[in-house]
């Protein structure tokens, strides 16, 4: 007597029923029953990992691998296309493009950074530098795990059918613009204690004026930059290109300068109304946050999103809070005369460690969710700290994908450089000392970053939480703050050895 014993199942993706495949294995076994020996059972062994789609590891070196499955369900999309092995050169390739025009957006970021340093609302609420790179990180605290939680679901097969593509769109951007908006009034609230703390002097019109301006900036720019990542994803999907590769560059590229132009542009704008018309900034903080509860009943409704709604909040405030630090640095630099050149450098350093990090994020994160849920499989997922030869040297996926990141940091911040120099940017002349202590500080912070990386996101794995949505904040951050440090301690050298020729202090 033979019979079949077939298994179901319907695992949940992020809060979402989705329909499960029953992945054949058959392994007949004997066992006696009253008869005798004879009966035999073909157990399904169910492969269905917890998004409810194929276990297709592409990412690992041997190429991608598929199980067959005799589901038939006309309600399922099309089979999400795997992306194929990836090599050095293909990864070095797909990166580049996205790397180049993130830096190239980055030097825009520093060059407006460069020419509003010296507007009156720079000058006279300094505090304004403060929010520079907690609100630039922005992009690493929401666009940039926009892009990785959005490239995983493309990845693995969420986002294949309309009714699940529009589902996701909904979700992320109400997600957003809570984050957006909670953060950016946190951010004013620090930028107003980190200037009120070492001055002593408290002014009621400044900080409601930066409360404003980071509200307003950060719900637009959020916007803007949310709907491009959208159709980044989607694009890349469609053109067989993984999105992981591409879509955190690109957030970064028109991220930084958008977010730097809008506060700019909307502090400069309310700093005018301050006599005469006091009352706009706060009808301005007032009408954004009185947004508040429409997108917080949008995202809780999404089971996409509902999760994060909840609990993604720690990774975001912590991020705001560590790049208020480093902008606390660029204001106490930036402020004297002797090293105002500093600014225009200083979103390219932070942006190239932070695109180049979250891009390596991003890609093991996805790794590690092909093989199952946050928390499963332990052996891939260890929580030691990795020694620095296999997060660079050893022979997977990862690894290599870290070498090619770290072999862009010299070539493209050269590019960045020279076109800084030629765009006559900034106040500091071009030294071969200047280059070397650039390009050191540069490497170290990229070094530590990837370091850090391969770390986090594994530590984070064993611990259940998902790293699309808790690892690139921390690392982002973190680069803004390192990047920042590492800057300013060169032109502070540069300036005690008396480098002349760089015209430092001009």
């Amino acid at each position: 007597m033979t019979s079949k014993l077939e298994q179901r199942e319907s695992p949940q993706a992020n809060g979402a029923v989705v329909p499960g495949e029953c992945l054949a294995s058959p392994e007949p076994s004997e066992f006696l029953g009253p008869e005798g020996p004879g009966v035999e059972v073909v157990v399904l062994e169910s492969r269905a990992n917890a998004k409810g789609v194929r276990e297709e590891d592409a990412l690992l070196e041997n190429g991608s691998q598929s199980n067959e499955s005799d589901d038939t369900s006309t309600e399922r999309g099309p089979e999400p296309a795997s992306p194929l092995k990836e090599t050095s050169f293909s990864i070095g390739l797909q990166v580049l493009f996205p790397f180049l025009l993130a830096g190239f957006g980055t030097v825009a970021a520093g060059m407006v950074l460069d020419i509003v340093q010296h507007w009156d609302v720079f000058k006279y609420v300094t505090e304004v530098f403060i929010l520079v790179p907690a609100l630039l990180g922005l992009k690493g605290n929401l666009e940039m795990t926009l892009a990785s939680r959005l490239s995983t679901a493309a990845n693995i097969g969420q986002m294949d059918t309309p009714k699940e593509l529009w589902k996701m769109i909904t979700g992320n951007m109400a997600l957003i613009q809570v984050q957006a908006t909670v953060v950016g009034f946190l951010a004013s609230i620090a930028a107003v204690v980190f200037g009120w703390i070492p001055d002593g002097h408290f002014s009621l019109a400044h900080a409601v004026l930066l409360c404003a301006s980071s509200v307003a900036t950060a719900f637009i720019a959020s916007l803007v930059l949310g709907m491009i990542m959208i159709g980044v994803i989607i694009g890349s999907r469609r053109m067989g290109i993984n999105p992981d590769n591409v879509a955190t560059p690109i957030a970064a590229s028109l991220g930084d300068l958008i977010t730097l132009a809008l506060l700019s542009g909307i502090s400069w704008g309310l700093y005018k109304e301050l006599e005469s018309k006091a009352y706009v900034n706060p009808l301005v903080c007032a009408f954004f946050i009185s947004l508040l509860p429409i997108w917080v009943i949008i995202a809780k409704r999404n089971s996409a999103t509902r999760e994060v709604l909840y609990s993604g909040w720690e990774p975001v405030i912590i991020a705001m809070a560590i790049s208020s630090v480093g902008g606390l640095i660029l204001d106490r630099t930036v402020s004297d005369p002797n090293f105002a050149g500093m600014a225009v450098f200083t979103p390219v350093i932070n942006g190239v460690g932070g695109n180049l990090v979250a891009v390596q994020a991003s890609r093991i994160s996805t790794y590690l969710h092909m093989s199952g849920v946050p928390g499963d499989s332990p052996g891939t997922a260890p929580r030691k700290c990795p020694s620095p030869c296999s997060t660079f040297f050893s022979p997977d996926v990862n690894s290599r994908s870290a070498r090619v990141l770290f072999l862009l940091v010299v070539p493209g911040h050269l590019v960045f450089l020279y076109t800084i120099h030629s765009m006559q940017g900034g106040h500091t002349t071009l030294t071969l000392i200047f280059i070397v202590f650039y390009m050191t500080a540069a490497l170290l912070q990229v070094l530590i970053l990837l370091y850090i990386a391969d770390w986090m996101v594994h530590w984070m794995w064993g611990r259940h939480l998902d790293p699309d949505n808790f690892s690139i904040p921390y690392l982002t951050a973190l680069g803004d703050l390192i990047g920042t440090g590492l800057l300013a301690l060169s032109f502070h050298v540069l300036w005690l050895i008396g480098d002349r020729d760089s015209d430092v202090g001009d």
